[in-house]
C-alpha cells in the first residue's frame, strides 16, 4: 500500500514536472514568436520611415535646387522667391500643435500615410505652372532665330525689317501678353510648398514616437540615429537631380531645341525644373505606401512590459473595466496639465542656458538658412557657374561634410567622455573657427564681368556709377536700340554687350547659336578703338583668376561647413541636459516652434532683400515690368550675401559665451 503511494505520488509528481516543463517551454516559444514578430514589425516601420525620411529630404533640398530656375521661369525677384521657399514653414506650424496633441490618440502610420499623399499633392502642384503659361520666351533678337530672313541687329530705321517680321514680332508680343496673366502663376508653387510643409508635419513627431514606443530601449537610439543618416543622404541625391535638371531645357519635349539660341550658361537659361518635383512626387506616393499597411499597436518587447516608465499614447489606452475610474483620472490629469502649462512655461523661460542656447541657435538658423537657400545662386553669380555645376558641387562636397561634421561632433563627446560644460566649449570653438574662416570669404571673390554701359564704359576703361544713362553711346548713337532687351553677345575685345543692337553690329550671319555678328561698331580693340569688329551669342566668361577663386572658395566652403556641423550635436546634448526631464518635450516643441517662426520663415525673405539690392540689370516683362535680375554687382553681392553671416555669427558666439559662463556657475 505505501509502495503504491508512493508510486502514484513518484507518477503524479514526473507528470506535473512534465507539464510545467511543456508549459514553460510553450511560454518560451510563443515570448520568442512575439520578440520575432515585435522585432520584424519595428523593422518594417523602421524601413518604411528611412524611405520616407530620404524622399522627404529629396524634395526640400530639391527645392533649394530650383530657386534661380523658378526666379527667372516666373520672372519674379529673390525677396518674392524668399516667401515661396518660407511658406514651407508655415505649413508646418499650422497644424504642428494638432498633429502633436491628437497624433498619439489616432492611427499613427496612417497618419503619417495620409501626410505622404499630401506632401505629394504639393510636389506635384509646383510643377502644374509649366503645364498652363505655355513656352517659355526668352529675350532674343530676330536674326538669331532660325529664318531665312537677314535682319540687321542695329535698326536704323525700321523701313529696313520687312514687314512680315515686324508683324510676326508684333503678333508674338500680343500674344505674350495675353498669356501675360500666367505668370502669377507662382501662387501655385507657393501652395504646392505650403503643402508640403502641411503633409510633412506628422512625419517626424508621430515616427520617431513610435519607434520609442516599439522597439527594445537599447536599440531605440540606433534606430533613430538610422533614420537621421538615411535623412541626410536624400539631399545629396535632391542636388544631382537639380544638376541633372538644370542641364536640360526648360520645354523639352514640347519644342525643337535647335531652335534654342541660348545655352545653359547664358543668364535667360531656364532648366527643366518641374521634372524633378514629378520625380519627387513620385517617390513621396511610393514612400507612403507601407504606412497604410502597417498596424495600430505592434506589441511590446517584454523588457517594456513592466516598466513603470510608459509613452504618450499609452496614457489614453484604458482598459475595459476601469472605463469610469480611468475616464475620471483622465480629465483631473487634463486639467492639471492645463493649470500647469503657465507655471511650466515661466519655469522653462527661468532657466538661463535654455535662452542663451535658444537665442544662438535662432541667430545661427537665420545664417544657416539663408547660406542654404541661396548657395546656388550665389556660387552661379559670383563665380560665373551654372546652375547644374553648382548643384552637383553642393550635392557632391557640400553635403557630405555635413553629414561628417556631425557624426564627429557625437564620436569627439563619446570618445573623450565631455561633459555639458565640455560640450558647450567644443560647440562655441566649432562656431568661432567657422566665424574665422568664413571672414577669409571676402578675398574669395570674382571681380565684375565686363559688361559695356553697365560696369566698363563702352572703350573698356573705367567703371559705371550711373550705368542707366550710359547703356547709350556715340558708337550705337544711330540704332534704334532698346535699354530693356538683354541678348547678351560677347565682343572680341572680352567685352559683354547687352544686345547686338547696343554694340552697333550692322549685319550677321549664320543662325541660333552659330549666329556671328559683323561690323559692330562699339566692338573696338583697345588698340585700334574706331575698328569695327565682329561679336557672337552669349555673354563673355569671367575673368582668368575665377575659376581658381572658385577652386579656393569650395576648399574653405567645405572646411566651414565641417567645422559648423562638429558643434551640432554638443549643442543638442547640452540642450536636452540643461532642462528638467519632465519638461524635455515642452522644451524641444517650444525650441523647434521659434527655430521655424523667427528663422526659417523670415531669413529667406531679408536675404532675398539684400541680394535684390544688389541688381545691375533687371529683366523687363514681355507687356511691361520689372522682371528677373540678368547681372549682379559681384562685389556688392560678396558683401551682403556674407556679411549677414559673419554678423550672425558675431552674435552667436557671444550667446555662446554667455551660456558657458553660466554653465560654469550653475555646476
Amino acid at each position: 500500500m505505501e509502495i503504491s503511494s508512493k508510486e502514484n505520488t513518484q507518477f503524479f509528481s514526473n507528470n506535473t514536472i512534465l507539464l510545467v516543463d511543456r508549459s514553460s517551454f510553450k511560454s518560451e516559444s510563443s515570448a520568442s514568436k512575439e520578440k520575432q514578430s515585435c522585432c520584424g514589425g519595428i523593422k518594417i516601420f523602421l524601413g518604411a520611415l528611412s524611405f520616407l525620411y530620404f524622399a522627404k529630404a529629396l524634395s526640400g533640398s530639391y527645392l533649394k535646387s530650383t530657386i534661380t530656375q523658378i526666379e527667372r521661369r516666373f520672372d519674379i525677384p529673390s525677396s518674392l522667391v524668399g516667401i515661396i521657399d518660407g511658406s514651407f514653414e508655415i505649413g508646418n506650424l499650422l497644424i504642428i500643435i494638432l498633429v502633436s496633441y491628437f497624433g498619439a490618440k489616432l492611427h499613427r502610420p496612417r497618419i503619417i500615410g495620409a501626410g505622404c499623399l499630401i506632401m505629394s499633392a504639393g510636389t506635384f502642384l509646383i510643377a502644374v505652372p509649366q503645364f498652363f503659361m505655355g513656352r517659355y520666351q526668352y529675350e532674343s533678337f530676330p536674326s538669331t532665330i532660325n529664318s531665312t530672313v537677314s535682319i540687321s541687329p542695329c535698326l536704323q530705321d525700321k523701313s529696313q525689317t520687312p514687314l512680315s517680321a515686324l508683324e510676326k514680332s508684333q503678333a508674338k508680343i500680343s500674344a505674350g501678353c495675353e498669356k501675360e496673366a500666367g505668370s502669377s502663376m507662382w501662387i501655385y508653387v507657393l501652395l504646392g510648398n505650403l503643402l508640403r510643409g502641411i503633409g510633412e508635419t506628422p512625419i517626424q513627431p508621430l515616427g520617431i514616437a513610435y519607434i520609442d514606443d516599439y522597439a527594445i530601449e537599447e536599440n531605440a537610439a540606433l534606430y533613430i540615429g538610422c533614420v537621421q543618416t538615411v535623412a541626410i543622404i536624400g539631399p545629396i541625391f535632391g542636388f544631382l537631380l537639380g544638376s541633372l535638371c538644370a542641364k536640360l531645357y526648360v520645354d523639352i519635349g514640347f519644342v525643337d531645341l535647335d531652335s534654342v539660341t541660348i545655352t545653359h550658361k547664358d543668364a535667360q537659361w531656364v532648366g527643366a525644373w518641374w521634372l524633378g518635383y514629378l520625380i519627387a512626387g513620385v517617390i513621396s506616393i511610393l514612400a507612403g505606401i507601407p504606412f497604410w499597411f502597417l498596424p495600430k499597436h505592434l506589441p511590446k518587447p517584454e523588457s517594456r512590459k513592466d516598466s513603470s516608465t510608459s509613452s504618450e499614447q499609452s496614457k489614453f489606452i484604458t482598459e475595459d473595466n476601469k472605463d469610469q475610474h480611468k475616464s475620471y483620472q483622465q480629465q483631473v490629469k487634463i486639467t492639471e496639465m492645463a493649470k500647469d502649462f503657465l507655471p511650466s512655461l515661466k519655469n522653462l523661460f527661468g532657466n538661463p542656458v535654455y535662452i542663451l542656447y535658444l537665442c544662438a541657435s535662432i541667430i545661427q538658423f537665420n545664417s544657416l538658412i539663408g547660406m542654404v537657400t541661396y548657395k546656388p545662386k550665389y556660387i552661379e553669380q559670383q563665380y560665373g557657374q551654372t546652375s547644374s555645376k553648382t548643384n552637383f558641387v553642393i550635392g557632391l562636397i557640400n553635403i557630405p561634410a555635413v553629414a561628417f561634421g556631425i557624426f564627429s561632433g557625437g564620436l569627439i563627446m563619446k570618445k573623450f567622455k565631455i561633459n555639458v560644460l565640455g560640450g558647450a566649449k567644443l560647440s562655441l570653438g566649432s562656431s568661432f573657427f567657422g566665424y574665422l574662416l568664413l571672414l577669409s570669404l571676402f578675398a574669395m571673390g570674382c571681380e565684375n564681368s565686363d559688361v559695356a554701359g553697365l560696369t566698363v564704359s563702352y572703350h573698356g576703361t573705367k567703371q559705371m556709377t550711373d550705368y542707366e544713362q550710359d547703356l547709350f553711346s556715340e558708337c550705337n548713337s544711330g540704332c534704334a536700340c532698346s535699354k530693356n532687351d538683354w541678348d547678351p553677345i560677347c565682343g572680341e575685345n572680352g567685352v559683354t554687350y547687352i544686345s547686338a543692337c547696343l554694340a552697333g553690329c550692322q549685319a550677321s550671319n549664320g543662325s541660333g547659336k552659330s549666329t556671328v555678328f559683323f561690323n559692330c561698331s562699339c566692338v573696338g580693340t583697345l588698340e585700334s578703338p574706331s575698328q569695327s569688329s565682329s561679336a557672337v551669342v552669349g555673354p563673355c566668361q569671367k575673368g582668368k583668376e575665377c575659376p581658381k577663386m572658385f577652386l579656393y572658395f569650395l576648399v574653405i566652403s567645405v572646411i566651414t561647413s565641417y567645422t559648423l556641423s562638429v558643434g551640432g550635436t554638443p549643442g543638442y546634448i547640452l540642450l536636452l541636459r540643461c532642462i528638467k526631464p519632465h519638461l524635455k518635450s515642452f522644451a524641444l516643441g517650444i525650441y523647434t516652434l521659434a527655430i521655424r517662426v523667427l528663422a526659417g520663415i523670415p531669413a529667406p525673405v531679408y536675404f532675398g532683400v539684400a541680394i535684390d539690392t544688389t541688381c545691375l540689370k533687371w529683366g523687363s516683362k514681355r507687356c511691361g515690368g520689372r522682371g528677373a535680375c540678368r547681372l549682379y554687382d559681384s562685389n556688392a553681392l560678396r558683401i551682403r550675401d556674407i556679411k549677414p553671416q559673419l554678423r550672425d555669427s558675431k552674435e552667436a558666439n557671444a550667446f555662446h559665451f554667455q551660456r558657458i559662463k553660466r554653465q560654469k556657475l550653475l555646476g
